[in-house]
């Protein structure tokens, strides 16, 4: 193998390989689809804080989510009105706070909280570790019977994630012995029902408290903040549904807040409380991965096609689709051996046939490159020198697309209307291209070459309005580098094209009857 061949396919694998790299670890990391029109659901949970204010300062301070487990953020929003806003964060806790110097009646503060299922949706994130609790003493006949349960679950258990599920399933039971009827008596609703669990926890040294979290499902304005049981294992929290024992964080769970500081404390107020709702929606996966991206202060998205201004963006939507174009051209003209006139000249018919369509692209093509090459016939009787003859041959063709047009408009023909599409320079040059073929080669040979520019734009057309090859190529344009690597590997071949293989096969069937 040559040293330069060799060097040209050191630097089209790499080419390669950066490209598909990239590709993946946006689709990896980033969640960019590689298919187009790709949906994803999202939810917004909206808290909202109501207070009545006796006219004079007011503070509030509302637990919010700190990065829930499973979840990621997309927005978050406050809506303030007139208050002060702070947000805070004071050990695991975070808090938003808000404060007004006077308020009057009622007054309402709201937190909206966007968010999507993130790649860790069974696994919470960490937690602060735990301090194993003193043991816990209780009032008779309460300390007796919590004792009895304690003594039976450890002699049926053997960890401490074993020891929290038998307790559950023996609290929860629905044939409960006499301990188990004392100990639910003083219970009155499900998060001091939870809360009590962790007391009884107390009394075996395990570390634990009551989460809080959301269950998001589908929309909905009565939402209600549900307990779970969170307990140490002295390397991680475990999650237990304190009502039926079952281990992990529920599905679709959104994790408000844990421990005892109450969810929402205020000053100078006679009466506060916390509404929630939950919106379900969907939304483009494009979309969700750039918000994703840019709360992880992602560079790559940052510098990539998506935040340029919309009208930019429509036009790299077509400029990217040149070189697969291209790609196709070189494939078509070096592999199969079709003839074309010029080079690029297909490519930018194929653009065109974007307005006008396919069909319609082609009979207006055949029909001006047809006219005008009676017209150049003609220019060419009377002896015109070169630069005039392209010049005359423009004026005929920019004649033509105003009377197919204005004839279009007429007889109500709307595909005629975007005849001003076609590139009038490249229409000029074709005639001109083709009369000479024509009179150098014969017509077959112009015909050949005709027919062969049409092909080549009719597929480039195809290639260039596929939506999945559209989509990938502005979302991932680090493909162009695929394409170069392509192109620098299809320069190198020097083998048969197969038009020449269908030329000689009279010779390869005389080889292979005569060894």
């Amino acid at each position: 193998m040559k040293k330069r061949e060799l060097h040209v396919r050191i630097v089209a694998i790499l080419l390669i390989g950066i490209g598909l790299g990239l590709c993946s670890y946006k689709v990896r990391q980033l969640g960019l689809p590689l298919r187009p029109g790709e949906n994803t659901e999202t939810w917004t949970v909206q808290a909202q804080v109501s207070l009545h204010s006796r006219g004079g300062p007011v503070q509030a301070r509302l637990l919010i989510p700190k990065k829930p487990p499973g979840f990621v953020v997309l927005d978050e929003d406050f809506i303030s009105g007139g208050f002060g806003l702070v947000v805070e964060e004071d050990g695991g806790d975070r808090r938003a706070s808000w404060a007004k110097r006077r308020a009057a009646g009622e007054q309402y503060l709201y937190y909206r909280l966007a968010l999507t299922l993130g790649e860790s949706s069974a696994a919470p994130g960490p937690a602060p570790k735990a301090t194993y609790p003193p043991k816990a003493t209780y009032k008779e006949p309460y300390g007796s019977a919590v004792r009895a349960v304690l003594d039976g679950v450890r002699e049926e258990s053997a960890d401490i994630a074993s020891f929290t599920r038998e307790l559950l399933l023996r609290l929860n039971s629905v044939e409960p012995d006499e301990n188990v009827d004392l100990i639910r008596d003083s219970s009155r609703d499900a998060s001091d029902w939870a809360l009590k669990i962790t007391e009884i926890l107390r009394g075996a040294r395990i570390p634990s408290r009551v989460a809080h979290g959301l269950s998001l499902g589908d929309s909905r304005n009565d939402a209600r903040l549900e307990p779970l049981l969170a307990v140490f294992n002295g390397k991680k929290w475990i999650y237990f549904d304190p009502a039926t024992g079952r281990r992990g964080m529920p599905d679709e769970f959104l994790l408000w807040h844990e421990g005892l500081t109450p969810l929402l404390s205020a000053e100078g107020v006679a009466h506060s409380e916390v509404r929630f709702a939950v919106t379900r929606s969907v939304r483009e996966v494009v979309e969700v991965a750039r918000k994703r991206a840019g709360h992880a202060d992602s560079r790559l998205i940052q510098f990539s096609l998506l935040s340029l201004p919309i009208n930019v963006q429509n036009v790299y939507r077509v400029l990217l689709m040149v070189p697969i174009g291209a790609l196709l051209i070189v494939v078509l003209r070096n592999i199969i051996g079709l003839r074309t006139f010029g080079t690029f000249m297909p490519v930018l018919m194929g653009l065109a046939f974007r307005e006008t369509q396919l069909l319609a692209g082609i009979a207006m093509f055949v029909m001006l490159v047809g006219v005008g090459l009676l017209f150049r016939f003609y220019l060419e009787e009377l002896r015109l020198l070169l630069v005039p003859r392209l010049a005359a041959v423009l004026t005929i063709v920019v004649m033509l697309m105003v009377v197919v047009s204005i004839v279009s408009a007429q007889t109500g023909m709307q595909r005629g209307l975007s005849v001003a599409l076609f590139p009038m320079v490249i229409l000029a040059m074709v005639i001109e291209r083709m009369s000479i073929v024509w009179e150098e080669h014969g017509p077959g040979e112009a015909l050949i070459q005709g027919v062969g520019s049409l092909i080549v734009a009719s597929l480039g057309y195809l290639a260039m309005t596929d939506e999945l090859m559209s989509h990938l190529m502005f979302v991932f344009p680090e493909l162009l580098l695929v394409v170069l690597g392509i192109l620098l590997l299809l320069g190198r071949y020097t083998g048969y094209r197969l038009s020449e293989l269908w030329r000689f096969r009279s010779a390869v069937e005389a080889s292979r009857s005569n060894p």
